[in-house]
């Protein structure tokens, strides 16, 4: 259903962390510009956390607005509250998404059992294409390849967002899904990898400010032209690495800033990136091509 260049987009704000409509604007239609296959909005390098229910769906609506129809918008819908998860689910089904993409229920832990449940529960309450996301850095909860095969069976789960990094865990849910079950990575470094094991794309932080190379080097890695795609995505391993020298989306709001197509905003608990860090993400730019 998806594949290629997915980007996890930033939620732009100003600096006194109100929305900016008109910077979200402009990055959809550079990220549409360059070739990424479809925009995920407001998961965690959306600031998920930090936004409000009411701001959370409009912000949605909005990148579906904005898209006007030239690629799908992955709405991310997850919360550790069954309920909860269900209502932001229903509110991006009307606010015209595509599909979403739901983060395993963070701090409370639940069992394998608890998550089957609780991906079921939302499925079965929403009848829209629903992505399972597992981040166990993030969440404290690792859904395992087998709740993952479980959960492959429920009729409109259709993929998975796994960002753990971990090939060898890609492989064995590769071995568990049935064949139309699609499999994206989460995790910039490993992605290359990941595609050319079977993976059908990357739901990606670098691809906000590296979209048309990212796309370039997907593209290349789904046709297996590894060699292409190897030489690419080597460019990118310093913003794959670097876009994380602190919490994800400090580093790549920042880089986003100097590109001059967002304000400095950022809500927090999370605060702007540390000067001790622009020399280094500056250097990564610069070996990835990015202006």
């Amino acid at each position: 259903m998806f594949q290629g260049s997915m980007v996890a987009l930033v939620t732009p704000m100003h600096a006194d962390g109100s929305l900016d409509w008109d910077a979200l604007r402009r990055i959809v239609d550079f990220q549409i510009d360059n070739g990424t296959t479809a925009i995920v909005s407001v998961g965690t390098t959306g600031e998920s956390p930090t936004l409000d229910m009411d701001e959370h769906c409009e912000v949605i609506r909005r990148t579906v607005e904005y898209c006007r129809g030239r690629v799908p918008v992955i709405a991310g819908t997850g919360a550790n509250s069954t309920s909860e998860a269900i209502e932001l689910t229903r509110c991006a089904q009307q606010g015209g998404a595509a599909a979403c993409l739901l983060v395993t229920p963070y701090y409370n832990k639940p069992t394998q059992e608890g998550l089957f449940l609780h991906h079921r529960a939302i499925a079965e309450a929403v009848n829209i294409p629903q992505i399972l996301y597992n981040v166990p850095g993030r969440t404290a909860c690792d859904m395992q390849p087998a709740t993952v095969a479980r959960l492959a069976q429920v009729k409109n789960i259709i993929g998975i967002k796994e960002a753990t990094g971990n090939l060898d865990r890609a492989r064995e849910i590769l071995k568990l899904i049935p064949k139309e079950f699609e499999l994206y990575s989460g995790d910039d470094a490993t992605a290359l990898e990941f595609m050319l094991m079977g993976g059908h794309g990357v739901i990606s932080v670098t691809t906000n400010v590296a979209p048309r190379a990212m796309q370039d080097m997907c593209a290349a890695a789904l046709k297996g032209d590894e060699k292409t795609a190897r030489a690419i995505n080597e460019r990118l391993m310093g913003l794959h690495k670097d876009l994380f020298v602190e919490a994800n989306p400090i580093p790549v709001k920042w880089v986003l800033q100097e590109m001059k197509l967002i304000e400095s905003g950022i809500r927090l608990p999370l605060t702007p990136l540390s000067a001790a860090h622009h020399g280094t993400l500056r250097a990564a730019m610069r070996r990835a091509g990015v202006a």
